[in-house]
């Protein structure tokens, strides 16, 4: 019995030993893989400390070229490309190329219209429209589903000459689906009996696209394009060139159609929505430009109606970036051009406030022209208020032709 208790003993002492010396061997190797691991981690990091500054010192080498190769302007409205980033090439896309017309046709800013009546320039073939007050400013506004036409003298014939372009504002309500403008490329009143080559094409605009045949054009990062929820404006231009049709929605071209069909004769606009605020304003049309670099080939200088401002102030619109950019561009390619900026008013106001109104905005164009890139060298400005006219200032459409900015060359 002693014998087997010794026994016992003995296996049991050589059974802990054991197990004792599993566990510290398991320590052992759990250390040793551990302080490996942590090595192992450490000289990771060391290599991708290296690899990323040799990344970086690349990408800064790399964005220096960019920026000494590419000029941007100083904010969104005002940037004409758009840049992908180095590893992957560079985007050169001029997003907003519109030149408004140099002789305006027409032109309704609604001064001097009278609330609750019907908008004395126009025509209407259905529904309902009046002028209404909306913040502080006179505006179009459609009642109902109405169509609208400009009242023109020789409307019941072709009165768009062959390259042209049409500018105005529509309102787009916070909260209200599918709310939509049309434009007819015709008086659907009176141009019906017009050859069968008149066009029956016509243009859909919601908040965020526009639509014309198959092609759909939506304005850049919006999750929504018939949706918005804040009410705001949206500036539509549009240039006919013999066939080309480009669509603007602001600051960005949504539609480029290269060879349409048919021929252009009037304008009709329209609306279709259960909004109570359908509004549109400032409608202009104007005859289409020469090409600015034949004008100051032949003529010696560039008259911009393109170039707008807020009323009675220096403030550049959104939309004079498209003709200051052609500006631009030519100054760029042509090293030896040399430019007067010369501001001009119509007869509205005071002499000596209109002659410091051109004035300034004048200086404001330069100033733009200075910030994207040309040398105050190469430009000039003055202000000649209402002193030189080329319009009759009695009607609308000479008042809007003599609010102008001219570049002379020198």
């Amino acid at each position: 019995m002693k014998n087997f208790v010794l026994i016992l003993v003995l296996m049991t002492f050589v059974f802990n030993y054991n197990t004792e010396a599993q566990f510290w061997n398991k320590i052992k190797k759990s250390v040793e893989e551990k302080v490996e691991s942590k090595v192992e981690e450490k000289v990771d990091e060391k290599i991708d400390k290296t690899i990323d500054e040799a990344v970086d010192g690349k990408e800064e080498e790399t964005s220096s070229n960019s920026s000494n190769n590419t000029q941007s302007t100083s904010n969104s409205k005002s940037t004409e490309t758009q840049n992908t980033s180095p590893k992957s090439g560079t985007l050169n896309w001029a997003k907003y190329d519109f030149v408004p017309g140099d002789l305006v046709i027409f032109e309704d800013n609604l001064i001097n219209e009278e609330n609750g009546e019907f908008p004395t320039r126009w025509d209407i073939r259905e529904g309902n429209c009046e002028i209404a007050e909306f913040n502080g400013e006179n505006v179009i506004m459609f009642r109902e589903a109405s169509e609208i036409i400009p009242f023109m003298k020789e409307r019941k014939t072709d009165y768009l000459p062959e390259e042209f372009t049409l500018e105005f504002d529509c309102f787009f309500e916070a909260k209200q689906y599918s709310q939509r403008y049309y434009i007819y490329f015709k008086d659907r009143k009176n141009q019906w009996r017009l050859s069968d080559d008149q066009i029956n094409h016509y243009v859909v605009i919601h908040f965020g696209e526009i639509e014309f045949e198959e092609l759909q054009g939506k304005y850049p990062n919006l999750e929504r394009t018939n949706y918005t929820e804040n009410e705001t404006w949206r500036h539509i231009s549009i240039s006919f060139n013999k066939g080309n049709l480009k669509i603007y929605m602001d600051d960005t071209r949504l539609i480029n159609y290269p060879r349409l069909e048919g021929n252009p004769t009037g304008f009709t606009f329209a609306n279709s929505s259960d909004a109570d605020k359908n509004f549109i304003k400032n409608i202009r049309f104007a005859k289409g430009a020469v090409k600015l670099s034949k004008r100051v080939e032949t003529e010696g200088k560039i008259v911009m109606q393109g170039i707008r401002f807020d009323v009675n102030k220096a403030t550049l619109k959104a939309e004079s970036i498209g003709p200051i950019n052609k500006i631009y561009g030519m100054m760029k390619k042509d090293d030896s051009l040399k430019f007067s900026v010369e501001g001009h008013t119509d007869s509205d106001g005071d002499d000596q406030a209109n002659l410091k109104l051109s004035e300034a905005r004048a200086k404001t164009v330069v100033d733009k022209l200075v910030e994207l890139g040309i040398d105050s060298s190469r430009l000039k400005y003055k202000g000649l208020g209402e002193t030189m006219p080329i319009g009759d200032n009695s009607s609308p459409e000479g008042k809007a032709n003599n609010r102008r900015v001219e570049f002379i060359k020198f």
